[in-house]
């Protein structure tokens, strides 16, 4: 996979410049090479959070390179978003994680987690890639996409508790669906 276009990075930062008034803490999970980091940066208010969550420790560098001239406050933890410790809770939380790679059960008490950190009226944006079920039926064996569909499963009841809208960004390799997320409550 290529890192995310210009495209998919707006479309996933779109809560972030929705919210208008004071500064905001993000969390960014699964940050990888930076580029949607490098987005959330341009749009964040001024006295803003960001934190970042990425377990590869070569991401984690390049990720040291991108924030360096930040304005806003921003601390990269090397970690799995399961055992990051925080008592912060955010505005806005950006998984760029491979949903469809985890077992249905992490994808779960990863969903549950991200639903804990956000305060309430919080958002969470993410993607998946689009075409991928029909993929792993062709080429992956029936276990393989077993687990997939156990894995959208547990999704698609995320969405239908919390979503509020979703969108296809054709113009990233390969096309994207963005989801964004609501916590209930006041904003």
């Amino acid at each position: 996979m290529a890192p995310s276009s210009r495209a998919l990075a707006r479309a996933l930062v779109h809560p972030i410049r929705d919210r208008s008034g004071g500064p905001l803490t993000v969390l960014e999970v699964g940050a990888g090479t930076g580029a949607v980091t490098r987005t959330i940066l341009d749009v964040l208010p001024p006295a803003s959070r960001l934190d970042l969550v990425e377990v590869s420790p070569t991401f984690v560098a390049r990720l040291r390179d991108t924030v360096r001239t930040a304005t806003v406050s921003v601390d990269i933890h090397r970690t799995e978003i399961e055992e990051y410790r925080t008592s912060r809770t955010y505005d806005v939380i950006v998984s760029g994680l491979p949903m469809t790679n985890f077992d249905p059960a992490q994808v779960s008490g990863i969903m549950a987690r991200f639903v804990r950190l956000l305060r309430p009226g919080g958002s969470l944006t993410y993607f998946a890639y689009r075409g991928t079920r029909p993929a792993r039926r062709v080429f992956a064996g029936s276990a393989e996409a077993r687990r997939h569909a156990a894995v959208d499963s547990v999704m698609r009841s995320y969405q239908r508790a919390y979503a509020t809208g979703q969108r296809t960004v054709w113009r990233n390799l390969p096309p994207a669906r963005v989801w964004h997320l609501r916590r209930p409550g006041a904003a």
